[in-house]
């Protein structure tokens, strides 16, 4: 394909479309493969994995991290103070 014809079909996709493009590649450009995430980037992982509600584009930044120990970590901290929540929720309720 020509530039031209690029930038025409560029033009034609609708704008949410483009938003996510643009912030998966700034996405991609800023976590190159081998980085660790930082805080708070794991924690929107634990939790959009919780609810099994994602981004493609986080998605890809947590498999290509250097490491799954951090998220391991994470997932297990998140699932004992769920359960310990559930527990405290049910014995007040119960109480």
């Amino acid at each position: 394909m020509t530039p031209s014809a690029d930038s025409d079909k560029a033009s034609k996709e609708p704008p949410e479309q483009q938003q996510q493009q643009q912030q998966q590649q700034t996405l991609a450009a800023s976590n190159s493969k081998g980085s660790s995430p930082s805080m708070w980037q794991l924690v929107i992982s634990v939790f959009g994995a919780a609810f099994g509600v994602q981004t493609e584009a986080t998605r890809q930044r947590d498999f290509n991290s250097s490491s799954p120990l951090p998220y391991i970590i994470a997932g297990l901290i998140f699932t004992v103070l769920f359960v310990l929540t559930i527990i405290g929720v049910v014995s007040l309720v119960l109480a």
